[in-house]
């Protein structure tokens, strides 16, 4: 992280890691009339960011700008966990209201849960203490730059930048930004090309996305990663059961701890059923369903509803997206479908 000095206002002094165009950014904005004007460098100068809030994934992408040389002045942070991370990963941060955090944003991350993005932009403009000409980045998966209507319409330049990875919380977040993607929508082609130097900044790769296809983009990721996990955990639910009583010699005893004998069982056959299938599309499909084995089908189902109805009801509905997917024996979509 680059070093700095702060003068009583919190602000960078001279001679720190930043472009000479910074020094007028808190006087006239230029900055923000140079985004608008023709044969301007896409690629960002040192920018002074603000972060609202020092969650995980704001956090993280502080720290990834700050390691590309910008300056990071201040977080907002109000539960103790978030202001363990900024003192933690950002302690040369500022921790300051949301209104300062604001007010002195060349770029301002608004890295804040969904139900919460509408409603805090509403106020930032309402409390009119952007600068127009202020960057302001949002890093929600399911909007585009039109939630960003009410700040766009005071002349800032509004960009979506998601992360399409989990966070932790934990150090391995910032070594995981290099393998990601990044979602940036933007309202032109100015926008889109400082998002891309943005993101290319931070480690990741930047992928566009049209305003009006964000929803299906959010809807499309959580099907494959949060499904994911619920699928995964009623295996593993349903491999406990099935590995319950005496074991063998030295065998690890099967309780509900997670990383346990059924994980490392389950394991090696997710790990290679999820590489072939992004390596190789709906061709990796095997199994009983893919082959059309209605007898082994239903005595999955009979098993698995005596252990929970629930998972039973999970299996069945895969099942039989992966019947029709595969296009396989009508009789056995024709179970599946009765069985709903």
């Amino acid at each position: 992280m680059t070093s700095r000095s702060a003068t009583s206002d919190g602000l960078p002094e001279d001679g720190d890691n930043r472009s000479a165009g910074d020094d007028n950014s808190h006087g006239d904005n230029s900055h923000g009339a140079d985004l608008r004007g023709t044969g301007f460098d896409p690629a960002p100068a040192r920018l002074t960011v603000g972060i609202v809030s020092a969650g995980r994934v704001g956090s993280a992408l502080g720290a990834a700008l700050e390691r590309a040389g910008h300056v990071v002045f201040g977080v907002s942070a109000i539960s103790d966990a978030s202001v363990h991370r900024a003192r933690t990963r950002l302690p040369e941060s500022e921790i300051l209201p949301v209104e300062e955090v604001a007010r002195r944003s060349e770029l301002m991350l608004l890295a804040v849960p969904d139900a919460e993005l509408a409603g805090l932009v509403r106020g930032l403009a309402g409390a009119n203490v952007v600068r127009s000409g202020t960057i302001v980045a949002h890093t929600s998966g399911a909007n585009g730059v039109a939630v960003l209507g009410p700040l766009a319409a005071t002349g800032v330049l509004p960009l979506a930048i998601h992360p399409a990875m989990t966070f932790t919380g934990h150090d391995e977040d910032l070594a995981r930004l290099g393998n990601a993607c990044f979602g940036v929508t933007a309202a032109d082609d100015i926008g889109y090309a400082i998002a891309q130097s943005l993101v290319i900044e931070m480690g990741g790769e930047p992928v566009r996305v049209a305003e009006e296809n964000r929803r299906l983009y959010h809807a499309a990721l959580a099907h494959g990663s949060n499904h994911l996990v619920t699928l995964i955990v009623d295996a593993v639910a349903a491999l406990r059961e099935a590995l319950s009583g005496p074991g063998l010699l030295g065998q690890q005893i099967v309780d509900g701890q997670p990383n346990g004998l059924a994980e490392r069982l389950l394991a090696p056959l997710a790990s290679a059923a999820l590489d072939n299938a992004l390596r190789r599309g709906p061709s990796a499909l095997t199994g009983p369903v893919a082959r059309g084995d209605v007898a082994a089908v239903a005595a999955h189902l009979e098993a698995l509803d005596a252990v929970d109805p629930r998972i039973a009801d999970g299996y069945r509905a895969l099942s039989l997206r992966t019947a029709r997917l595969a296009d396989t024996n009508p009789e056995l979509i024709e179970l599946l479908e009765e069985r709903r």
